[in-house]
């Protein structure tokens, strides 16, 4: 069977069919890559709490920017954990040419395998979907007290701790901030 790319992302193949080509795709991939506003990961970090030393993950990190903005301005151990080979690749750079190697990091891997065991804070901007399928390993693996900060999608069943909005770039977003309970 010939094929043939074209520069819009979509295959050709001969047969007549055409098939979605995305760059990096992955089959557990939880969102398209759509970067938080500045203004959004700020707010997120401020609402969190964060306290110097404390471990934040930031699931699907996309360019980095949540984990540089944890490490720079709160001293966080902050790991963010991406599926997109070249996202990880210039977050790992941008990281490096910033010397904070020491207190972030950008992983290449998969967020249904990482062990968030150690997490005081974890940073979701995925879909509604993504996030419920993800709320079973969170509730398994995060110690009591975690905070889970998720950017216009809420974890449906859990009850936010505060939810905030947000304008930036002509919408209004949503931060919804949550605190895993006692272990029962």
């Amino acid at each position: 069977m010939k094929t043939m790319p074209n520069f819009l992302g979509v295959l050709f193949v001969s047969t007549g069919l055409m098939l979605a080509q995305k760059p990096d795709f992955h089959p557990n991939q939880l969102a398209p890559y759509v970067p938080s506003p500045h203004q959004i990961v700020e707010r997120m970090l401020e609402l969190a709490k964060i306290k110097p030393g404390e471990k934040l993950y930031d699931l699907g990190s996309g360019d980095g920017r949540v984990v540089i903005a944890a490490a720079q301005k709160y001293e966080a151990k902050a790991v963010g954990i991406e599926l997109s080979n070249r996202l990880v690749k210039s977050s790992q750079e941008e990281i490096k040419r910033l010397g904070l190697s020491a207190n972030a990091s950008v992983v290449h891997g998969d967020v249904f395998d990482a062990d968030l065991s150690d997490a005081d804070v974890v940073i979701l901007y995925l879909m509604r979907d993504s996030n419920n399928t993800l709320k079973p390993k969170l509730e398994k693996m995060l110690k009591p007290g975690a905070r889970v900060i998720s950017h216009d999608y809420e974890i449906e069943g859990w009850k936010a701790q505060a939810e905030e909005k947000v304008d930036a770039f002509k919408r209004n977003h949503k931060i919804y901030v949550y605190r895993m309970p006692p272990q029962k």
